[in-house]
């Protein structure tokens, strides 16, 4: 990793607090003239941070504001914020593994992020989305109906996570013989106390290059098998793009599903509409996805030269990272009523909301994440009113990674 820079002495020390607070903790730096300096819970270097919805959008689509650093011309002492995420996410991990890991599609630019995520989007068609609609109905009924016979379920942990997780394993094409193993290994890399995360990178690992082998020889309908279709990517590459669909196709959608449910529990109010209309779910699904906004700040950008920006003279190699939270609370944009929940919110064109990015890197998994988004808020919200906490609102418990906001650590609830 670089050496750390020393933050300015006006730079904004963030606390998971403030990450995760989009109407106080970002009030003061949207009115800034110049893009704050701030240090992200847990590191050590300062950002750019951009907390405006106009300033974000430019942000994700300016040319020469890059992820891949080493891009930059010339040399540059630059401190990178990015490799403090990746040495703390990839810590106990085995180090010949780590590539598969690391090779994430948001930290590549142009040409090479083009061609990882241009067989990804051919094979992640509206059909095949469509055609899991079945599939994701069925899994969510049959975790309500397990919870019903219960009394009650942990909403994050037996009930997000699994949905998930068996999503992830039906688009990959993951056997029903292995789905077993495999699950447990995606929850024990992607979701716990990272106890046994070395393991279950090595396994999946192994697994991956097994499912490859098998869908050369004996391809089928499954995303695995279009993704091979044409050989342009190599086993390497694929292997990431599996670890890509288990690092944001499960523990973020996960995330979004619980802290939704808790919004709607926190907000009775907005839960008492949805279940009195139903013809309010396509307006609930966006407004809810802007309300969580569960991934709080985006990837690091760097300058590839000296320009302004948002008002700011922005240095050659200077880190810059988005506020996707809050963005989406901005009242420049989403009027005197942006930190208000509204289930019948009416948005403009496109998604109304940077929940997803924007841009290249806007995420592909959009339209899964609004399937299974709109599944459980049906199953949970529109078709029944009587989901409760199942301990006080006080006694939630919350965790935070590095550079992040609180986020759940269970969610217990009766039915």
């Amino acid at each position: 990793m670089s050496e750390n820079a020393t933050a300015p002495a006006n730079a904004v020390h963030l606390t998971p607090e403030q990450v995760e607070d989009p109407v106080r903790g970002y009030a003061d730096l949207r009115t800034r003239d110049e893009l704050p300096h701030a240090v992200l819970p847990g590191l050590t270097t300062p950002v750019r941070l951009v907390t405006r919805y106009a300033d974000v959008k430019a942000a994700l689509t300016e040319p020469r504001l890059i992820r891949d650093r080493t891009r930059i011309p010339g040399d540059t002492e630059a401190s990178d914020a990015q490799d403090e995420l990746l040495e703390a996410a990839s810590a106990g991990l085995p180090a010949e593994y780590v590539k598969y890991f690391a090779g994430h599609l948001a930290l590549f630019d142009g040409e090479e992020h083009a061609h990882r995520r241009a067989p990804l989007t051919r094979a992640f068609t509206a059909r095949r989305i469509a055609a899991l609609r079945t599939f994701v109905e069925r899994t969510a009924d049959a975790l309500v109906a397990e919870a019903e016979a219960n009394g009650g379920t942990d909403l994050l942990g037996a009930f997000a996570y699994p949905l998930a997780t068996q999503v992830i394993c039906e688009l990959t094409g993951v056997e029903e013989r292995d789905r077993e193993h495999v699950c447990s290994w995606m929850r024990d890399f992607a979701f716990g106390d990272g106890s046994r995360a070395g393991e279950a990178l090595v396994a999946l690992v192994e697994y991956a290059k097994e499912l490859i082998a098998r869908r050369r020889a004996e391809p089928t309908e499954d995303l695995i098998s279009a993704l091979l279709d044409g050989d342009v990517l190599t086993e390497d590459e694929l292997i990431g793009i599996v670890f890509l669909l288990i690092n944001t196709g499960i523990t973020p959608p996960a995330l979004f599903l619980a802290h939704a449910a808790l919004a709607l529990l926190d907000h009775p109010e907005q839960a008492a509409r949805l279940h009195a209309d139903p013809e309010l779910l396509p307006r609930a699904v966006p407004e809810l996805l802007r309300y969580v906004s569960i991934v709080r700040i985006g990837a690091t950008l760097y300058a590839t030269e000296d320009f302004d920006f948002a008002g700011t003279a922005l240095r050659r190699g200077e880190s810059v990272t988005v506020a996707l939270l809050a963005a989406d609370h901005d009242p420049e944009e989403f009027g005197e009523g942006a930190g208000q929940l509204d289930v019948g919110r009416e948005f403009g064109r496109g998604d109304g909301h940077l929940a997803f990015g924007h841009g290249a890197h806007y995420c592909i998994g959009a339209a899964l994440g609004r399937l299974v988004t709109s599944v459980v808020l049906d199953r949970l919200f529109v078709r029944r009113d009587d989901l409760r906490l199942a301990v006080d609102r006080a006694a939630l418990e919350f965790g935070h990674w590095p550079g992040d906001g609180f986020h759940l650590l269970r969610l217990p609830i009766r039915l």
